[in-house]
């Protein structure tokens, strides 16, 4: 049986928010991923391995 990980606090609030990251090069929508809304408010920016343009790329967060 599957352990799936619940991210909320007490109240049923959710916690963590569902984003996705997309390359600035290509424009291809390569990661999903949560962050917390309380510690970083602003769109994140991460350095990450895009396979469509097979090298390291500045990923943006998306709507």
């Amino acid at each position: 049986m599957l352990k799936i990980k619940e991210f909320r606090i007490r109240g049923g609030r959710e916690m963590r928010t569902k984003i996705t990251l997309a390359c600035t090069e290509c424009k291809q929508r390569n990661y999903n991923t949560t962050k917390d809304k309380k510690t970083h408010p602003d769109r994140m920016e991460i350095k990450k391995y895009c396979r469509f343009c097979r090298t390291h790329t500045l990923h943006k967060e998306t709507k």
